[in-house]
């Protein structure tokens, strides 16, 4: 039992360090990262984006959906704090991840403005 607050600490830690990255002084804006998902997905979905897959797109949505569904692997009102732990760590990975990949982004973006159509910066 004592592995639980450990657990919860973790991922409320990952969750804080995530949104401290996001919200970090001249980094993207919460609302840019956020604006800048469906052109993320369009350019995945083209081919122009390589640096992300269809698959980890699904990824991210499967984890939101997760988050936000009343449907829990754990739920709260069997198990208690127990159940929020699950939920905790599915959204650290996904507040980190989409910061990551927002980033990411918006630097091939950035980039991608200052090059010719096909060519490849490395």
């Amino acid at each position: 039992m004592a592995r639980l607050p450990n657990l919860r600490w973790s991922a409320m830690r990952r969750i804080s360090d995530a949104l401290q990255e996001a919200a970090d002084p001249g980094g993207p804006a919460i609302t840019a990262r956020i604006a800048c998902l469906p052109r993320m997905t369009k350019a995945v979905a083209r081919g122009d984006y390589d640096e992300v897959t269809a698959g980890h797109l699904a990824l991210l949505a499967a984890a939101a959906a997760y988050v936000v569904s009343p449907v829990d692997l754990l739920p709260e009102a069997l198990v208690g704090v127990i159940g929020l732990a699950d939920d905790a760590v599915v959204l650290a990975w996904l507040a980190k991840t989409l910061t990551t990949d927002t980033d990411r982004f918006l630097e091939w973006e950035r980039r991608r403005g200052h090059t010719v159509r096909g060519e490849r910066i490395s």
